[in-house]
């Protein structure tokens, strides 16, 4: 299992934020590990999608659950990564905005023995994203 975290301050409240989170087909223009998202069924705050991503265009399904301005929680069901990321939104006393992502994952089979560069490579882009949305709020 590879379990890793990041975190970004931003400049706006949680509202403001959580409008960009919240927008989860919009992932494509901050996690540039996703290539392209596809929904399969929407049920209330849950959606099931099969997500590109960019190592090599594979494939993920996913279930997204979104709890309104405090956390999404991305169940990665298939794919060569398994696991879970999860966003958590938290108001500051001076109306800024914390976002937490944490990361726990697996990469099964042979790919296993580069968890490390994975593991790196998606806290680069975690971290890239982060920026983009503070940017983009």
């Amino acid at each position: 299992m590879v379990n890793f975290h990041a975190s970004k301050k931003i400049d706006a409240p949680v509202s403001k934020v959580w409008n960009i989170l919240s927008d989860v087909d919009r992932e494509t223009e901050f996690w540039h590990g996703t290539k392209s998202i596809r929904n399969i069924k929407r049920t209330d705050n849950i959606i099931e999608r099969e997500v590109t991503i960019a190592f090599r265009n594979s494939k993920c399904k996913e279930i997204v659950t979104l709890e309104p301005e405090k956390k999404i929680t991305t169940n990665i069901t298939e794919g060569p990564i398994r696991g879970e990321k999860i966003v958590v939104l938290h108001p500051e006393s001076d109306g800024k905005s914390i976002v937490d992502v944490e990361w726990n994952i697996k990469v099964p089979g042979i790919m296993g023995l580069f968890s490390g560069m994975v593991k790196k490579h998606i806290l680069e882009g975690t971290e890239a994203a982060l920026e983009r949305i503070s940017k983009a709020v």
